[in-house]
């Protein structure tokens, strides 16, 4: 019989947290992931979806379907920026001002329901410059979302930093593996790729003290390539 769910971490993001369908494979969001890294009770709830910025993912209505089941006590993960960059005016903002505003909503919906809200910034694309050194893309968000963190007083994981610095340990060559050459595609993730965030992401709730140590497991092994699976698409990931 499967534990009693003691606790849910909700996930509002883009296409590199989102569940992924079979048209799609392997590309792998990192919240696919995430469950392999999570004690028994503890239950991922992923309504990240590919293609939404802070701003965007609020005017659907997407934020109040999180909502609409988050309780006391559980945990909301903000992960945007990569949209957040497109000129879109649907889409788009800008790091210092309507970037912060979005996601302070975020914020304060979560704590007036009891929830702890996590700032996660976005992982780092797979970029390296004529000198093979791992490089930024994202512009200011991230440093908007740290002094954000900073002035709400909430946590932060910083995933840009530590993907940049993943992807320039491993260097151009290895790197490719953790996301989808085959594709040209240097921002979503193979499930190797997706393996490595899920990993930071839990051992940062762990650091940060959001999640404590029986409610996570197994944070120094790589998830199993055969735990993946991709299910038929259905209209309500449309």
């Amino acid at each position: 019989m499967p534990a009693p769910v003691t606790r849910r971490i909700h996930i509002a993001g883009d296409s590199t947290a989102a569940q992924k369908y079979a048209a799609a494979a392997p590309e792998t969001g990192w919240g696919m992931a995430l469950p392999w890294y999570l004690a028994p009770g503890i239950e991922v709830d992923n309504h990240a979806m590919n293609g939404r910025s802070s701003r965007s993912f609020l005017t659907e209505g997407r934020l109040d379907a999180i909502l609409g089941g988050i309780r006391p006590d559980d945990v909301l993960l903000v992960q945007f920026g990569h949209n957040d960059q497109k000129t879109d005016p649907r889409i788009g903002t800008e790091p210092w001002t309507s970037y912060r505003s979005h996601l302070r909503r975020y914020l304060d919906a979560a704590r007036e329901r009891g929830a702890e809200p996590v700032l996660l910034t976005p992982a780092s694309r797979r970029r390296f410059d004529d000198d093979g050194n791992a490089a930024a893309s994202h512009g200011f968000y991230p440093d908007a979302m740290r002094a954000l963190a900073g002035d709400e007083g909430v946590r932060l994981l910083d995933i840009t930093a530590q993907t940049l610095a993943l992807w320039q340990e491993l260097g151009p060559e290895a790197s490719l593996l953790d996301f989808l050459p085959e594709r040209q595609d240097n921002t979503h993730f193979s499930p190797a790729g997706a393996g490595l965030v899920a990993r930071l992401v839990a051992r940062g709730l762990l650091a940060t003290g959001v999640l404590a140590e029986h409610e996570v497991q197994r944070i120094d092994e790589a998830v199993p390539v055969e735990w993946f699976t991709w299910p038929e698409a259905v209209a309500a990931a449309t």
